[in-house]
């Protein structure tokens, strides 16, 4: 029985051998070429040349970035010229634009005032409660009435406007001699007027060439020696080319 035994057990033993080796031989090799599909399928996951291109773009934004911000320290510096060249010319335009504008005109015209002409008012027969007010360029270049006096008599503390229908096309324009005129209404002839007095004096400024702005020295013609009577309808005329047209009003 014992010899049977070990007999058994030797035949186990020697077939348990063989079983390994077929192993060994088959099955790892199939787990082996098992794997290399999962290999392959781990290379295919990762990026391919295009994708790297691409994703390169995506990071190359760093040197572009890198490109920008050297051309955005360049345009800052170049920003910051700019500004001041900016500031330089605005500043520097912005003052003669302001000069001109109370002085000079783009060719070279001046504004008329009381340093360069001589100014005159005086009272006529018709239209009645009218006075007439000259001004004649005494100066050696054209000169410009623009918009309408502002009149004051004695301290007078209102400014009667110009009557809006009398504004003439184009500015009055003086050539060295020539004269321009305004008439102005004293009173209301049916004496609807209040606040009459008669004035001893009268101031007439002159406006630059934006509405209200200052138009340089002013003028102090004289009076007819008895004053002139003027009320609440005080009101005047634009600066008009000729005298017919600044008393037709």
């Amino acid at each position: 029985m014992r010899i049977r035994r070990t007999s058994h057990l030797l035949a186990l033993t020697a077939l348990a051998a063989l079983a390994l080796t077929a192993c060994e031989d088959g099955a790892g090799v199939k787990d082996e070429g098992a794997s290399h599909p999962a290999s392959s399928t781990a290379t295919a996951a990762q990026p391919t040349p295009g994708t790297d291109k691409g994703t390169g773009t995506g990071s190359g934004t760093a040197p572009t970035k890198d490109t920008t911000g050297s051309a955005g320290s360049s345009g800052k510096s170049g920003g910051t010229s700019g500004g001041d060249t900016g500031a330089g010319t605005g500043a520097g335009t912005g003052g003669d634009s302001g000069d001109k504008a109370a002085d000079t005109a783009s060719d070279g015209r001046v504004l008329c005032n009381g340093s360069n002409t001589r100014v005159t008012a005086q009272t006529v027969p018709r239209p009645l409660n009218h006075m007439l007010l000259t001004v004649t360029n005494t100066g050696s270049k054209t000169c410009d009435l623009t918009y309408y006096p502002i009149l004051r008599f004695d301290e007078m503390q209102w400014v009667p406007q110009g009557a809006k229908e009398t504004q003439p096309q184009a500015v009055t324009t003086l050539a060295p001699g020539e004269s321009g005129y305004a008439g102005v209404l004293l009173a209301a002839a049916d004496g609807s007027g209040d606040g009459g007095q008669t004035a001893e004096k009268l101031t007439i400024a002159f406006q630059g060439y934006t509405p209200n702005s200052d138009g340089g020295a002013s003028a102090t013609p004289a009076l007819p020696a008895k004053g002139v009577y003027y009320d609440s309808s005080l009101a005047v005329t634009f600066w008009q080319q000729d005298m017919d047209d600044a008393l037709s009003w």
